[in-house]
């Protein structure tokens, strides 16, 4: 029987986020959408501006009989650069931070070890948000799996990291 889980993950654009995630094994579907901002139900054009707090987010939903939360938050630090605030790619303002953000608070624990493991990898503070989530709201259709309707679509997250992605295997070392 299927168990089901959920992580919402803000990697700069969402776009390449959600493909990105979507690619791996275990990963039961990807929704992109609008985390921890003030405005209740905004549009992108409202986020564009930067002024109701939202970030752009991936909710991710995953069987955690086949992919467990630590590889998860694992592989989501391979696709950012856990430095940079407030920009990923060309992609900048704070609706573009990093966040690692849950629901259920025994999450909590593996997203602080986690990030804790990628923060002993550098000298300066990591610049990833990790919290509770406050709230989701579901981004417009037509940016639902944009890079499956628009291949050639723009993505800040390199070819060899999609083709990683394509390619992990479980039993890899991460």
């Amino acid at each position: 029987m299927k168990h089901t889980d959920i992580i919402y993950l803000a990697g700069g654009c969402f776009w390449g986020t959600q493909h990105y995630m979507s690619l791996f094994k275990g990963v039961v579907s990807t929704q992109v959408g609008y985390a921890n901002g003030r405005l209740p139900d905004p549009t992108y054009q409202q986020v564009y501006t930067d002024t109701t707090g939202h970030v752009e987010c991936v909710k991710v939903e995953y069987d955690s009989e086949l992919i467990s939360l630590q590889t998860i938050c694992r592989l989501f630090f391979k696709s950012i650069d856990p430095l940079l605030l407030n920009r990923q790619g060309g992609d900048c303002g704070t609706r573009y931070r990093t966040g690692i953000y849950w629901e259920k608070d025994e999450d909590r624990t593996v997203v602080e070890q986690v990030y804790a493991e990628v923060q002993s990898q550098y000298q300066t503070p990591l610049a990833v948000e990790k919290s509770l989530l406050e709230c989701f709201y579901p981004a417009e259709e037509y940016h639902q799996d944009y890079l499956v309707k628009n291949p050639d679509g723009y993505c800040h997250l390199s070819p060899e990291l999609m083709r990683f992605a394509r390619t992990y295997s479980q039993n890899k070392d991460e």
